[in-house]
């Protein structure tokens, strides 16, 4: 085995050491699992963190998988054809509540729209496909936000807040208590946050593993969608996006099955 080939091995080994039961290892602990010195794992860790494969507390000095691995979630979806699956679900929403629905994924500190339906009123609002905004300042970022380790929400709303001049600095600690909330209800709230009278609410699409991969928001101006309005609309929101998980999940396990049999 060439030395290329592996740093490669060891490099996987290090990122396959990671749980759900222990998602969050020392530099001691990376090591004795996998059998290897903690010169060659520093080593190792420093390029996987600098790739953002790996991310590391500074204040605790653990080590746990970095953003990198949702935003290649998004490629391997394509596999599974979300935008076949979600679009029906989509249009059920925007001709059930009149209002614009989109359908996103996070990229980095950011959320990207996939799809867009818009609103058949008059008067309506409507991200266009491909535009990106702050996660932290939108239902559907904060959807996803919601259920990442809080450690990259930290540096996730952090780079909201630096690149924005038209938000208030609050406390980032308060930010993260807001997306506890949306955990404990399944829906996340935006109540004029990004632009001047305009709410919305989003929902997170999970994978098998219960990993957020892609958000469904209703958007609208917040005459329309008020304050009294928007749990409703959450709740429904949330029963639809359980429902496009189960469906996911299954297509990606039968699509796993499938490839093994022929092999």
């Amino acid at each position: 085995m060439s030395q290329s080939v592996r740093s490669v091995d060891r490099a996987l080994d290090i990122l396959l050491c990671f749980s759900r039961e222990e998602p969050a290892r020392s530099l001691t602990q990376i090591a004795e699992a996998i059998h290897m010195s903690k010169t060659t794992v520093h080593r190792l860790l420093a390029t996987l963190e600098n790739k953002r494969f790996i991310t590391r507390d500074s204040t605790t000095g653990l080590y746990r998988l970095g953003l990198r691995f949702i935003e290649m979630a998004s490629l391997v979806l394509q596999d599974v054809d979300l935008h076949r699956w979600a679009k029906p679900y989509l249009q059920r929403l925007a001709a059930e509540y009149g209002e614009t629905v989109d359908l996103s994924i996070l990229d980095g500190s950011h959320v990207v729209y996939l799809e867009v339906i818009e609103s058949p009123q008059r008067i309506k609002l409507a991200a266009a496909v491909g535009q990106r905004l702050p996660a932290y300042f939108t239902a559907s970022g904060k959807a996803l936000l919601a259920f990442l380790p809080e450690e990259n929400v930290k540096k996730i709303i952090s780079d909201n807040l630096a690149e924005s001049s038209n938000h208030d600095q609050g406390s980032v600690q308060q930010m993260v208590e807001d997306l506890r909330v949306t955990v404990e209800r399944g829906y996340a709230i935006s109540e004029q946050e990004y632009e001047e009278e305009i709410n919305a609410v989003a929902a997170p699409i999970f994978d098998k593993d219960r990993n957020p991969i892609a958000s469904i928001a209703i958007v609208g101006p917040s005459y329309r969608l008020s304050k009294d309005r928007l749990p409703a609309l959450g709740e429904s929101l949330r029963q639809m996006t359980q429902q496009i998980s189960n469906e996911v999940g299954l297509v990606a396990l039968s699509a796993i099955v499938t490839k093994i049999r022929t092999r």
